[in-house]
């Protein structure tokens, strides 16, 4: 009897191919994209069947933390562990280090199912069988590793020739083919025989650390260290920044795949993206009669073959023909489908200009445990937001040196400390909160609390924060 899985959710990355609407501190795993959940949270659900799997191990950094935690109590998934990398080191560390953590706890027999949180898939029988073939191989002591049946010659993604087949369904691998070009993506693809690499790997716990210490040594060693010197942080697992930074920055692939003698591919024909621009945003997305997909707030006229999207500001779009048009609550990206893949550079300038760089890091809404901020209005010396608040949480206690502020409640009920002063506050009701004054704002009803802060002062930054009573969940406040 095989036991359950342990899926390893990769949920880090730099947010610049669907830029605006992923940034740095808010790339496409966490955004919702296409249908009810970010991809994330699809990536949670895939792997929630208790019957199957474990609860998730998800391996993140420091700044994504808070969305890992939100969207997976929003999604209703319980997670394992989340694993906080203190810098970025790709993919093999990340693995290795998740294979340790695991292995602390389940021991080394357990399969481990790798998964990147930023893909759209269909889970339906191709893909529930190509799981099986997998775990059976898993089992059996290889690494395996799923290649997508390619339906076009895409030249974004790396490629896998299969080899021998074996009794399973699963193929030997024959080799890694780099990014193509589009004239040698199109002979693989008429030749037959090659798969598009999915980043997407199973295989039992004892099998991976034999082949990292047999290939990857150095990686082993240092993910070993960070991992036993890794500290619990409420529901996180914080390693050891000193140990990990000696990691190689190298991937799985390069580390291990391509040397490993007990490698096997599993063709797979399910449907599946990366959404790795707009223009496969555009082809997962449902397209309307004109073969255009747009989003609520968009007016769409004599258009065509187009990707219409907004997170807020009403897009009117007419006359145009393969273009995608996206708008983020400070920013409007325009370009032709065909030339999404080019996106990055659009962000590489602007995030080299001091005027714009801000746009490429952070959007206006950010989240945290007790719920989140949209920044309306940014001015010199004022600042407007609105924050929300869920039942039964609250912010941090602390005071601001160089601001003062304005709370005015639009929605639900709050409980708001000034000072030794703790009163309650109901719709159109205000509290004015001075420099240097302690202060907090909890939610003790049972509905969303809604409030607009005016903040006033000379300065206006997040390090203008004194916490004078807070844990690790309330330190962002």
């Amino acid at each position: 009897m095989i036991e359950k899985i342990v899926p390893v959710i990769m949920a880090g990355g730099k947010g610049t191919r669907l830029w605006p609407l992923s940034r740095s501190a808010a790339p496409k795993q966490f955004m919702q994209l296409i249908g009810d959940y970010t991809l994330f949270q699809g990536t949670l659900l895939r792997v929630s069947d208790r019957d199957l799997y474990e609860p998730a191990v998800v391996v993140t950094n420091e700044q994504f933390r808070f969305l890992v935690i939100e969207q997976a109590r929003d999604a209703g998934v319980d997670l394992g562990a989340v694993v906080l990398e203190p810098v970025a080191r790709n993919t093999a560390a990340a693995v290795a280090a998740a294979a340790t953590v695991i292995s602390d706890v389940f021991g080394e027999d357990r399969v481990m199912h790798v998964l990147a949180s930023d893909h759209d898939i269909t889970v339906d029988q191709c893909y529930r069988a190509c799981n099986s073939i997998a775990l059976r191989e898993a089992a059996d002591g290889k690494l395996v590793t799923f290649g997508i049946t390619p339906f076009e010659p895409a030249t974004g993604y790396g490629y896998i020739e299969v080899g021998a087949a074996l009794a399973s369904g699963a193929y030997a691998i024959r080799r890694f083919v780099e990014k193509p070009a589009l004239e040698n993506a199109l002979k693989m693809l008429s030749a037959g025989g090659f798969y598009w690499n999915s980043g997407m790997f199973m295989f039992a716990i004892s099998t991976l650390l034999e082949e990292i210490a047999e290939h990857a040594p150095a990686v082993l060693k240092a993910t070993n260290l960070a991992v036993s010197r890794a500290v619990a942080d409420l529901d996180f697992i914080r390693l050891d920044s000193g140990a990990f930074q000696k990691c190689p920055d190298i991937s799985i692939d390069y580390a291990i795949m391509e040397k490993t003698s007990r490698a096997v591919v599993v063709p797979s024909a399910f449907k599946w993206s990366d959404l790795g621009s707009w223009d496969a945003v555009w082809k997962a997305g449902v397209r309307d009669e004109h073969e255009n997909v747009a989003s609520a707030n968009t007016t769409v006229t004599n258009t065509k073959n187009s990707l219409i999207m907004t997170r807020g500001t009403h897009l009117a779009v007419h006359g145009l023909e393969g273009i995608a048009v996206v708008a983020s609550e400070d920013a409007v990206y325009v370009g032709r489908l065909q030339d999404s893949q080019d996106v990055g550079k659009v962000v590489r300038l602007l995030a080299a200009a001091p005027s714009t760089c801000s746009l490429t890091e952070a959007h206006p809404t950010t989240y945290r445990p007790w719920g989140g901020s949209t920044t309306i209005l940014d001015g010199d010396h004022f600042q407007v937001r609105r924050v929300v608040v869920r039942p039964g949480e609250k912010l941090s206690l602390q005071r601001h040196d160089h601001r003062s502020g304005h709370w005015i409640v639009i929605k639900g009920t709050a409980e708001v400390t000034i000072g030794k002063t703790v009163r309650i506050l109901r719709e159109n009701e205000s509290a004015y909160i001075p420099t240097g004054e302690e202060h907090r704002l909890a939610n003790p009803g049972n509905v969303v609390l809604e409030i607009i802060e005016v903040q006033t002062g000379s300065y206006l930054g997040e390090d203008d924060i004194t916490p004078t009573s807070w844990n690790e969940t309330e330190r962002f406040a």
